[in-house]
């Protein structure tokens, strides 16, 4: 029998060449969908729990507005009363109608029916600064409001 050699076929070389491309496609996908927030809380939020909660699929069709006690280095200042935070700043209840309107006039004039107020309130304020809120709300005919919550059984908290 002759010369017979077995040819181990040898795998070709991975082309790293595209490597580079899907690296920066894959930055510049996580830089686009990513979002930061820059509002500092400013007042105390220790949301409540609910059992049945339903999670808001749309941000840029919420109006976010906190409700609670000023953190501990302006309450020095401030007092312990209830505040509304309306972005990085405290506002008065006066002021929620004009801050609702102004927020929906920057949105897109196709999602500007569906806007949705949410309130984000700590569980130890008193419903009556809560529903001076969605009195103001009711005169800019915004109706809308949602109460964010931690999921969790709500008779946890009692204790």
């Amino acid at each position: 029998m002759g010369n017979f050699r077995r040819n181990k076929k040898k795998l070709p070389a991975i082309s790293t060449a595209s490597l580079p491309d899907i690296v920066f496609m894959l930055l510049f996908f996580f830089m686009t969908v990513t979002t930061i927030k820059n509002t500092p809380i400013l007042v105390d939020n220790n949301l409540p729990k609910a059992d049945q909660i339903k999670k808001l699929e749309m941000k840029e069709r919420v109006i976010e507005i906190y409700v609670g006690k000023p953190t501990e280095e302006l309450s020095k200042v401030l007092g312990s009363e209830p505040k509304i935070q309306l972005d990085d700043r405290l506002a008065h209840v006066n002021e929620v109608a004009p801050y609702v309107l102004s927020e929906i006039a920057k949105r897109p004039d196709a999602i500007r029916n569906t806007m949705t107020v949410s309130l984000k309130v700590d569980k130890k304020v008193k419903m009556g600064i809560v529903s001076d809120i969605k009195e103001e709300l009711r005169k800019v005919n915004l109706l809308k409001v949602n109460y964010t919550t931690f999921e969790g059984n709500q008779l946890s908290q009692l204790q």
